[in-house]
């Protein structure tokens, strides 16, 4: 919390949209210091820890089964997937399903946006990428001389990370556009 309400603290009003996953309840957090946040839980995630109670030999048909929930076209849709993977799935992998329905709510937030925009909310993979770079280049230290020996070390790797970063992204102007539609009375340009 003190992370957020430092956020806060610094001058930051508002925050759109959060992509977590959902570690020590990280939602709530979001929700209680920037309540009109809207908060996705990452659905690769909630994909690998659905999968860590599925048996080897079912993990094939059942992740097959649950792409019809994260890739549906909509909130209805997906829901009417999940029931039919809980009817399919439940009796043997009852836990795996309790967690779909217990984080529901914010595992669905992607699919009140486009299409467009569903594809840069609905995971973390990206700051995941770059968290990784950053341990590359500190983990080979036991300790560092001096809290700015730390900060050169993150430099570097944040510089090394975004040299790949030359791609921009897709469809980046509709982006914007539906930003700037759906966000028009909390956003200023």
């Amino acid at each position: 919390m003190s992370v957020l309400t430092d956020i806060r603290a610094r001058g930051t009003e508002d925050i759109l949209i959060t992509a977590t996953d959902n570690l020590n309840e990280f939602t709530d957090t979001i929700k209680n210091v920037f309540p009109e946040s809207k908060t996705q839980i990452c659905v690769v995630h909630q994909i690998r820890n659905t999968c860590r109670y599925v048996v080897w030999k079912d993990k094939k048909a059942f992740t097959a089964d649950m792409k019809y929930i994260y890739n549906a076209p909509n909130q209805e849709a997906a829901k009417m997937a999940l029931e039919d993977f809980a009817r399919k799935w439940e009796d043997k992998y009852s836990y795996a399903i309790k967690s779909w329905r217990d984080n529901w709510e914010e595992l669905t937030v992607f699919f009140e946006f486009p299409i467009e925009i569903r594809k840069i909310i609905y995971t973390t993979n990206l700051i995941e990428n770059l968290n990784g770079k950053i341990r590359k280049y500190t983990k080979n230290k036991l300790s560092f001389p001096t809290d700015d020996a730390v900060m050169k070390s993150v430099y570097l790797a944040v510089r090394e990370a975004t040299k790949k970063w030359s791609m921009p992204v897709r469809n980046w102007g509709i982006i914007l556009n539906q930003f700037l539609t759906i966000y028009e009375k909390r956003v200023r340009l």
